[in-house]
Formats: C-alpha cells, sequence, structure tokens
C-alpha cells in the first residue's frame, strides 16, 4: 500500500466516524422500516419519507428522492426491501451529481500569477473562525502560501480569534482595531497578499448586522473594493453553516443567498449529529455545491466533500 493510499484510508476511516451518528440513525431506522417487508410497498416509501425528513434532508428534497425511487419502482414492477438501500444511494448520489459535478480530491487552486480569494460568510456560532483555520492550515499543508483577513470588525472576539487561529497555523493575519471599516481590511490584506506573492487569501467577515439590507451592503461593499487590488476577487465566496442545527441551516442559507452571491458551502460539526442528510437538502434545495465539510475536531478534520465518499460512506 503506498503512501496516497494510505492517506486515503485516513480520510475515508475519519469520514465514516464523521457521519456515523448519521448512518446509525437513518440506516437503522429504515432497516427496521422494512423488516417482515418481502418488497418496496406503499407503506415502505411513506416511512422512507418520514425517515428522511426527520434526518433533515428536507420536505422537498425528500419528496423529489421518493418520487424518483416510485419510478423506478413502477418501472421494475417489483424491488424487493433488500435492493432498497442501493436504490437510495443511487438516486442520493444522482441528487448531489446535480450541483456537484466535479468531485475534489484535494486542496487544489486554479493556477493564476494572483492570489485566490476566499471570502467567508455565515452567522456566529456556526463554526466559521475555526473553518477558516483550518482551511489556512489545509492550504498550507498543501504547500500554499496563505494570508488572512479579519475583515469581522463588529466583533472584538472574531479578530482575537482569528489572530489565535494564525498564530497556530502560522500565517500572517491582516486587523485593524474593532469597529475598522471592513472594506478597508479587505483591502489592505489583499496588498499585502499580493506584495508577499501569496497563493491564497481567506476573508472573514461580520456574521450578523443589524438587518439583511446591512449585511447585503457591506458585503457589496468588500467584494467592490477588493476588485481595486485583484480584478476578479472574490473567486469563492463560501458560506459556513452549522449542521447540526438541521433546519436552521436551511434558514440561514435562504437568509445568505439573498444578500450575497455564495458560489461553494461548508457544512461544519457534522460528526456531532444525526441530522447529516442536511448535506443532501442544502445542495439540492440552493442548487450550490457543498465545497467542505466539517467531521471533527482535529486540524485534517475539514474535508474537500467528495459525494462519491459522502454517499458510499452513509451507505457502507
Amino acid at each position: 500500500m503506498g503512501l496516497f493510499d494510505i492517506f486515503s484510508s485516513k480520510k475515508k476511516e475519519s469520514l465514516d466516524q464523521g457521519l456515523a451518528k448519521t448512518k446509525e440513525s437513518v440506516f437503522s431506522k429504515i432497516s427496521r422500516a422494512i423488516i417482515g417487508k418481502a418488497k418496496v410497498d406503499e407503506e415502505v416509501l411513506d416511512n422512507l419519507e418520514e425517515i428522511l425528513i426527520s434526518s433533515d434532508v428536507g420536505v422537498d428534497t425528500t419528496l423529489k428522492i421518493i418520487e424518483r425511487i416510485e419510478k423506478r419502482v413502477s418501472a421494475d414492477k417489483y424491488i424487493g426491501t433488500s435492493e432498497l438501500n442501493a436504490l437510495l444511494k443511487e438516486e442520493i448520489a444522482g441528487l448531489l451529481e446535480e450541483n456537484n459535478s466535479t468531485d475534489f480530491s484535494d486542496f487544489e487552486l486554479p493556477d493564476s500569477k494572483e492570489p485566490y480569494v476566499i471570502m467567508v460568510v455565515g452567522v456566529n456560532g456556526v463554526g466559521k473562525t475555526t473553518t477558516i483555520g483550518k482551511l489556512a492550515y489545509q492550504f498550507k499543508q498543501a504547500g500554499k502560501k496563505v494570508v488572512l483577513g479579519a475583515a469581522d470588525t463588529f466583533r472584538a472576539a472574531a479578530i482575537d480569534q482569528l489572530q489565535i487561529w494564525a498564530d497556530r497555523v502560522q500565517v500572517p493575519l491582516v486587523k485593524q482595531v474593532m469597529g475598522s471599516d471592513p472594506a478597508s481590511v479587505a483591502f489592505d490584506t489583499l496588498s499585502s497578499a499580493k506584495a508577499q506573492g501569496a497563493d491564497v487569501v481567506i476573508i472573514d467577515t461580520a456574521g450578523r448586522l443589524h438587518n439583511k439590507i446591512n449585511l447585503m451592503n457591506e458585503l457589496s461593499k468588500i467584494k467592490t473594493v477588493m476588485k481595486k487590488v485583484v480584478a476578479d476577487a472574490p473567486h469563492e465566496v463560501l458560506l459556513v453553516l452549522d449542521g447540526s442545527t438541521g433546519q436552521n441551516a436551511f434558514e440561514q442559507a435562504k437568509q445568505f443567498t439573498k444578500a450575497t452571491e455564495v458560489t461553494a458551502l461548508a457544512l461544519t460539526k457534522l460528526d456531532g449529529t444525526a441530522k447529516g442528510g442536511v448535506v443532501i437538502g442544502i445542495s439540492d434545495q440552493f442548487k450550490i455545491p457543498v465545497k467542505y465539510i466539517g467531521i471533527g475536531e482535529k486540524m485534517d478534520d475539514l474535508q474537500i466533500f467528495n459525494r462519491r465518499a459522502f454517499v458510499d460512506s452513509l451507505f457502507s
């Protein structure tokens, strides 16, 4: 077994452990729902629908999955309950593929002479700062030069927390005092990153302003100012959501997608919840690819989301 295989095996192991509560909850329920049943009938599908909704896959996405399975059952006339897992796996993989058409295997960046700029958004408490710190670590491990920007200037704690992560990962942090103009911090960060020849810049932003209009204006201003330094920045607007909050994560996604153009999602804290189904529902409902998932406390427990690996793990 080569080094790559050992590494892949470790990633798979931590993914399996991280999704253990969801697997245990969902698939033990499915097993119980089909006990004594020879084939997939209306009762089995009703039970399956209830299980998926209770796992926070979401009502609309669940109905879509059930509808697809009904079509398959109807076309094949007879599908045994033993085949239900395989069928469910195929349909969920198909749904995820619609929004995650590319499976990344590593922390790669497009070739460019300019730094790759990631603007991170999300409410306070979802693991935003931790995600930024772990992203910085992963990119640094991949040989990239990383610079962080503390543009959440509304909370002193946000700047202090990011400084702790910057020190821990040993990457530079550009910051100003609390109450400074966030766009000014973003401008300084990109200017500094360019001067240092950085590969990637990760900008933290305020979790919540007084209302959605304020938030929208603030994020727009940060984007506009960044373009003065790097013309096509930000290259990625990453929305961080706490996977363990289930339907609340849906609501946050709704608010932030209205406030700014979100291009990628990071779902955190999946290891502490049986609600891992939220990954499927949010990807489907918002048509935004899930790029990262947090499945534990360790630095390398922030993984690139790979739909095949995710579905294989759920159904293993």
